[in-house]
């Protein structure tokens, strides 16, 4: 049954997760995310549901792991943050090369290198641009609260086995440290049968089911790259999600994501109370990219800023959706640094306005 609790965002995403029908956790801890392994640790949800949880030896170590129980067609789950994201990557391309669902979460810290244990959003473009070698998507979900935290869980799952993909949560340090009230969903069946895709041992009057990324002929490879294609752009078509506040008679746009959009949202109240009519678009889905609805009203705005806690990434995917219809600009704090909302609305006057 559903279920009300007050939880942080790691704890409420590892519930979730067991919630999910998850078969396998496999990851190795990193702060700000390491209450997500702790708690599955902790709760031990073999004796709940027979889900098994187990630490790696390494980052490396976890992501092959989630790859040999995705190819027998198992739910599994892993989660890092920023440095450890980084090493799974030749693993995640692996999967997405193999056509495995998966579902990866990453508690973004600020880099580069080992950087600092502080949130950031510099994680956008390994997310959204693939991140390891070759040409492919991951599905990348932005949760603005523990509650997204909770629902994009299940959400992840459903998407990762409909398009046989991995999908990523990019969460931060914030929505992962904090605590919310939460809206708990019922617990989901583990799913007792294999996909026909998946590698179970072969069953007699059927050919072996072989799951690699490994094609050595161009032509094949070739192939597996067209479908793939074909895939994301069913993707983009099909799983655009966002969020809209107060857009109807903007005259200036907001556009951010994540624990950033919380922010930026006060901004937009403050800018409100001075006249200034401000509206702002929240992204759900970093990849796919609302980009069809970001260009329709970029025609009824007079500029757009763009709010991140980085140098400046997701505005190169706002700015491709404008395509010069407005002006677009930034403005980011780094490192580690989070934004007020006083800072976002001087931004705005500054870049805009002239205030």
């Amino acid at each position: 049954m559903k279920e009300l609790r007050l939880m942080k965002g790691n704890e409420a995403l590892a519930e979730a997760a067991i919630r999910a029908g998850a078969d396998a956790y496999f990851g190795y801890p990193i702060t700000p995310q390491s209450e997500v392994i702790e708690y599955l640790m902790r709760e031990n949800p073999v004796d709940r549901t027979g889900m098994q949880v187990l630490q790696a030896e390494s980052e490396v170590a976890a992501i092959n792991m989630v790859y040999g129980a995705a190819g027998c067609g198992k739910r599994a789950i892993t989660s890092s943050s920023s440095p450890g994201i980084s090493l799974k990557m030749e693993g995640i391309s692996y999967l997405a090369g193999a056509e495995l669902p998966c579902v990866i979460v990453n508690v973004v810290r600020a880099g580069p290198g080992l950087g600092t244990i502080q949130p950031s959003q510099s994680d956008y473009f390994q997310a959204v641009k693939g991140g390891g070698h070759g040409d492919y998507k991951l599905i990348v979900l932005a949760p603005a609260t523990v509650q997204e935290s909770v629902d994009f869980v299940r959400l992840a799952f459903d998407l990762a086995f409909k398009y046989r993909n991995p999908v990523m949560i990019l969460s931060d340090g914030i929505i992962g440290q904090m605590m919310e009230k939460v809206e708990l969903f019922e617990q989901q069946p583990r799913i007792a049968e294999a996909e026909e895709w998946a590698t179970v041992g072969k069953k007699p009057g059927k050919d072996s089911v072989i799951v690699t990324s490994l094609q050595l002929q161009s032509e094949e490879q070739e192939k597996v790259n067209l479908r793939l294609q074909a895939k994301y752009r069913e993707v983009e078509k099909n799983e655009v999600r966002f969020e809209t506040y107060q857009c109807e008679d903007a005259e200036y746009l907001f556009v951010a994501f994540g624990s950033c959009a919380r922010i930026t949202r006060k901004a937009m109240e403050m800018a409100r109370n001075k006249g200034i009519r401000v509206g702002l678009m929240r992204p759900q889905t970093l990849y796919p990219f609302p980009a069809e609805e970001l260009h329709r009203l970029a025609g009824q705005v007079r500029g757009i800023l763009t709010v991140e806690m980085n140098a400046g990434q997701m505005v190169e995917d706002v700015r491709l959706a404008v395509n010069g219809v407005t002006g677009v600009g930034h403005f980011g704090r780094f490192g580690g640094m989070i934004p007020s909302p006083d800072e976002i609305l001087n931004a705005l006057e500054k870049q805009f306005i002239g205030g």
